[in-house]
């Protein structure tokens, strides 16, 4: 049985009359209002917001120092090298940069570090290397803005270091590069502090070309895919980059992205922040996880078709390795865990475990049991841990708390890496519960609607296709959640091997087509011909020339009227249009009255009314009667609420279609 909490939103849609006369389709302008577009204005802004969303990148600090050095280094044509991070964000960070100075003519070097020996960020042996090959400038992207002693270490080698990076700034003092760009650091006035590292580097080659829009156009597919895959807002100058992107992976994609999109199965298929999400950058990613980054930039930096189809197929088999080992892992992680209850971080150490996907599975330990987790990988002594948040708690905050038992970290608020003694394990443990204890986030819904759709006329081909205006959807501008409540549900069946569910639900007197994937009715507790709850996104399926709204379903129950109830039972007037369908009729009211007439006095919180209803009737139309009752003085009680409510002794017939209750029932 699926036990989450929900939220649904028991009042009417409210779409705005001058998104309405400015073409705007009412589902569409419900969803814009509930994020806080009112004016067509606002929503031209948001959904033609051109070059005028970009930030000037001189607005950074450090960006004219830098600007400076990496034009000193074109100029005298120096050995240059590009030192990035492993993931999808840091390899598109270290292709973009070292294409622009390839470009500009320099012999330009491009270093990733192995995950597993080497781990994140710059380390001494690869700048001594650097420094062998000839290297005068070191260019970090996506890292470095911890690197205080290995920048020292630069400079005492003779290089220069200019530091791109995005992460959170630790408190104490910077690297002493030559520049440091780093929205996150104190006294930095650019506006947008959510860039991803792609993004901060596509501003450094911005900055030297003086030309954004022709950098644009050579590099938003790589800023497109560094900043869908780093799970960064796509909100303002980050959405508006996006889009660009994706326009041009659809029209003309480098021929590396062009073959993996190819691999992929999503050739021809529209391309969407998800396709990048969820098939390009796992691909991608896999490389860096098993140790092999730079076989994934080789497929970006290429240039031959035939070289991309064959690095494109190898990444491809590599994802396939990286989900074998991931199940490996997951599973021996929920064995250590299984039995017990945690109700605090969930903190998980083996040498056996590969560095490369622990991180993957600390996600899926996450999502399972409600709670930030970190799995941390043993070799010897030492041990190398990812970390993932949970209901908006603050991992880099809780890490910093606990720095005494670590022996560095660094990331961002909702995943973040760590390095660690075995023997402060424990201890690690025990602060980061307490921590947790103090600082536990309020606890949000786990399905959390943003409509309730009573009227199947929202949902028309016409009004769900608008949603595409939405358009990227990510981090900070999710795919708007929908919700039916109460419907019948008319057929189930299993597909794909009896992994995924389809089913058929009416609303009133339309009909709809849903997928519900990785789940089962049995599962979930539904059965044909019963009234269900369903959370989902519309969306548009075509199918051999046929189109049709299709709900992508992310939960369903068996109808729970709770919490309809108990909004109708505390007097929410707007929660009477989602109640308009339980309308009583007068053999409702004679059947309650006959039950409330002699010794009758109401529970004393919503449970219990809930709990009073009779047997055969819906306990949303029980309330409805109830609370008619009591506004026609049939019931009383000392503070005129219906809990603890008893029959009344008044005498005479009451007119209960004049009251507020049922004249508003009826007119919804």
């Amino acid at each position: 049985m699926n036990c989450k909490e929900w939220k649904i939103p028991y009042s009417r849609p409210e779409a705005p009359e001058e998104l309405r006369r400015a073409g705007y389709s009412p589902l569409l302008s419900a969803v814009l209002a509930l994020r806080g577009i009112r004016t067509a204005e606002q929503a031209h802004a948001l959904f033609e917001g051109g070059p005028s969303v970009l930030h000037d990148p001189m607005l950074m600090k450090g960006m004219a120092e830098a600007r400076e050095r990496v034009l000193l280094a074109i100029e005298r044509k120096e050995t240059v090298a590009v030192y990035g991070d492993y993931d999808v964000d840091g390899i598109t960070s270290t292709c973009l940069v070292t294409d622009y100075l390839r470009f500009k003519g320099l012999d330009c070097r491009l270093y990733i570090p192995d995950r597993s020996e080497e781990g994140y960020g710059l380390n001494c042996a690869a700048l001594d290397t650097l420094k062998e090959q000839g290297v005068s400038l070191v260019i970090s992207v996506d890292c470095g803005i911890t690197a205080v002693e290995e920048v020292a270490h630069a400079k005492a080698l003779g290089m220069d270091m200019v530091i791109t990076d995005h992460h959170e700034c630790k408190s104490g003092a910077l690297p002493q590069a030559a520049a440091v760009i780093d929205c996150r650091q104190e006294g930095d006035n650019y506006p947008n502090k959510d860039l991803a590292g792609v993004g901060v580097a596509l501003k450094l080659v911005c900055a030297c070309e003086g030309d954004s829009r022709a950098m644009l156009a050579r590099y938003a597919d790589l800023a497109a895919v560094g900043t869908v895959a780093d799970v960064m807002p796509l909100v303002g100058e980050n959405r508006f980059l996006v889009r660009l992107g994706i326009e041009k992976l659809e029209r003309a994609p480098r021929p590396g992205l062009a073959a993996m999109i190819k691999e992929s199965s999503v050739d021809g298929r529209k391309l969407t922040a998800a396709t990048i999400g969820f098939s390009l950058a796992p691909r991608l990613n896999a490389a860096g996880r098993l140790g092999q980054a730079e076989r994934a930039a080789r497929l970006l930096m290429c240039t031959s078709e035939q070289e991309s189809s064959r690095l494109a197929s190898e990444l491809c088999e590599l994802n396939r390795r990286r989900q074998s080992i991931e199940t490996e892992i997951w599973q021996e992680a929920r064995a250590l865990i299984d039995g017990s209850s945690p109700d605090a971080p969930i903190v998980l150490a083996s040498d056996r475990w590969h560095q490369g996907v622990i991180g993957i599975a600390a996600s899926r330990l996450a999502e399972q049991y409600s709670l930030p987790a970190i799995m941390i990988c043993l070799n010897g002594e030492l041990g190398k841990g990812s970390c993932r948040s949970y209901g908006g708690f603050n991992l880099f905050e809780a890490l910093s708390a606990c720095s005494e038992h670590l022996l560095g970290f660094g990331g961002h608020a909702l995943a973040a890496g760590l390095n660690i003694h075995k023997d402060q394990l424990e201890d690690f443990r025990r602060a980061l519960a307490e921590y947790y204890r103090k600082n536990r986030p309020a606890p949000q819904p786990e399905v959390n609607c943003d409509l309730l759709i009573r009227d199947p006329g929202l949902l028309s081909i016409e009004n769900v296709r608008s949603l595409d205006l939405l358009e990227p959807y990510g981090n900070a501008n999710p795919k708007p959640v929908m919700c039916m409540s109460g419907v019948t549900l008319e057929s189930l069946s299993a597909v794909g091997g009896g992994k995924h569910l389809r089913l058929r639900v009416r609303l009133g007197s339309g009909h709809f087509e849903g997928i519900f994937f990785s789940h089962t009715a049995h599962e979930l507790g539904l059965r044909e011909g019963e009234a269900v709850d369903l959370a989902f996104t519309p969306q548009i399926n075509e199918f051999r020339g046929h189109v049709s709204v299709q709900l992508l379903v992310s939960a369903a129950r068996p109808h729970d009227g709770s919490g309809l109830c108990k909004s109708i039972l505390e007097k929410d007037a707007p929660s009477l249009w989602a109640a308009a369908p339980y309308c009583p009729e007068r053999a409702d009211f004679v059947r309650v009255w006959r039950m409330v007439e002699r010794d009758f006095t109401t529970a004393g919180d919503a449970a219990g009314v809930i709990a009073q209803c009779p047997e055969d009737m819906e306990p949303e139309r029980f309330c409805l009667c109830l609370m008619t009752l009591l506004e026609a003085g049939l019931l009383q009680s000392a503070g005129g609420e219906i809990y603890g409510a008893s029959s009344s002794s008044i005498s005479g017939k009451a007119d209960l279609e004049a009251t507020e209750i049922i004249k508003t029932l009826r007119a919804v």
